[in-house]
């Protein structure tokens, strides 16, 4: 299988829409789900500085994973890193190592940019992805505690 790895680009919107709605389902957010396709477009290619970059991989004009990431310009280390936001693939095409030519391509990016580490999340019943993950040569962070503080804007 001849799989391409590339930036994203405007066009893709849609395409990348639609995985982001997939991995909504298998990570069971869906019903807070409120990204569309304009929303894709808007934010990630028609901003002078995006909110986020994208990685595509590609097979026959069918976009089958992606991989949003953003940076976080200042750290301790006075360098930037990379966050890693979403990484999925389509699950008719898991198996020929899609995901990990995304991660590959990420590393790129961060070395390109100067960046002292990629950061990410993994969902703790998701043993499939720290599995990957772990196999890629990554380690699971137990230092910090994650927070969150939601806010509801109320009318």
């Amino acid at each position: 299988m001849n799989i391409t790895i590339r930036k994203s680009v405007e066009k893709d919107s849609e395409k990348i829409w639609n995985i982001m709605k997939e991995l909504a389902v298998f990570e069971k957010y869906i019903d807070s789900f409120a990204i569309t396709p304009e929303i894709v477009k808007e934010s990630g290619f028609r901003k002078d500085s995006p909110d986020f970059y994208c990685i595509v991989a590609e097979y026959n004009e069918q976009i089958t994973g992606i991989l949003v990431y953003y940076f976080l310009p200042y750290t301790a280390q006075n360098r930037p890193a990379i966050y890693m936001k979403e990484l999925y693939v389509d699950e008719n095409y898991r198996g020929h190592k899609i995901g990990e030519k995304l991660m590959l391509a990420l590393k790129e990016e961060a070395i390109k940019n100067n960046c002292e580490q990629i950061k990410w999340t993994v969902a703790p019943w998701n043993e499939g992805g720290k599995k990957f993950y772990e196999k890629l040569g990554a380690k699971e962070n137990n230092d910090w505690l994650n927070y969150e503080w939601n806010l509801k804007h109320n009318a």
